[in-house]
């Protein structure tokens, strides 16, 4: 059957993950990046501490430190739940080796991103607000990340909610990223060939390319979108 869930919810993945699954080189690390729907990712709150600077949107930065704390106890379960019922689904490896190895390395990040949370939004790295209409002038970013949500979730956005996120993401960034390309369930997203599509036929940069990251199974594809001749 594969994992479901009712709604999108609070999850947060490490650092090391993101440079894994976005193909992070040095450099990328060094430029001004976006993150879209990060949520209680540590991601943002590592960088800053090795010298670079993310900036997270998510709508869950409305909220404090203790509500974003409550939220995500509320559905540790349920997800843990999931991963435990389609075990199968789920590249177990040394990094991660089992359902409690999974459990402590998720709340390890968000534990990072809870500390740093408060501090950070006063810095204006974390921002309320959320696809497909972003507060940001065009062109401010280098590269903007979408990390298990576009895609993933297309069960709950539509196909035009998908197009309008990258349109917007490509406004406000040279460069979009999105991981993975598979939904919850581990099928193929039906909405990849419409995106993929659009954005040939408008002379984009397209490009699928493999990471070297995988956890959900067939999980390991990033979707990497440039503006070409504009």
């Amino acid at each position: 059957m594969g994992c479901t869930l009712n709604e999108i919810v609070p999850w947060g993945r490490s650092n090391d993950e993101y440079v894994r699954m976005f193909n992070l080189t040095t450099a990328d690390l060094q430029r001004r990046i976006l993150g879209c729907g990060d949520g209680p990712a540590g991601f943002n709150a590592e960088l800053n501490r090795h010298g670079g600077t993310a900036v997270s949107i998510d709508p869950i930065y409305r909220f404090n430190a203790d509500q974003i704390r409550r939220r995500i106890s509320e559905t540790y379960a349920v997800v843990m739940s999931q991963v435990e019922k389609n075990k199968s689904d789920y590249v177990w490896n040394n990094a991660i080796a089992s359902v409690e190895k999974l459990g402590e390395l998720r709340m390890a990040a968000m534990q990072d991103f809870l500390a740093d949370f408060e501090n950070g939004k006063s810095q204006g790295r974390y921002i309320a607000a959320e696809l497909p209409a972003l507060p940001f002038e065009s062109d401010l970013f280098d590269i903007a990340l979408s990390s298990h949500f576009l895609f993933l979730y297309s069960t709950h956005l539509s196909a035009e909610f998908h197009l309008h996120a990258i349109q917007e993401m490509l406004r406000v960034a040279r460069e979009a990223r999105i991981f993975p390309l598979i939904m919850l369930d581990g099928k193929p997203s039906p909405y990849l060939a419409f995106v993929l599509n659009h954005f040939i036929r408008n002379e984009y940069d397209v490009e699928i390319c493999r990471v070297e990251y995988e956890f959900q199974r067939g999980g390991n594809e990033m979707l990497k979108i440039k503006a070409g001749k504009q």
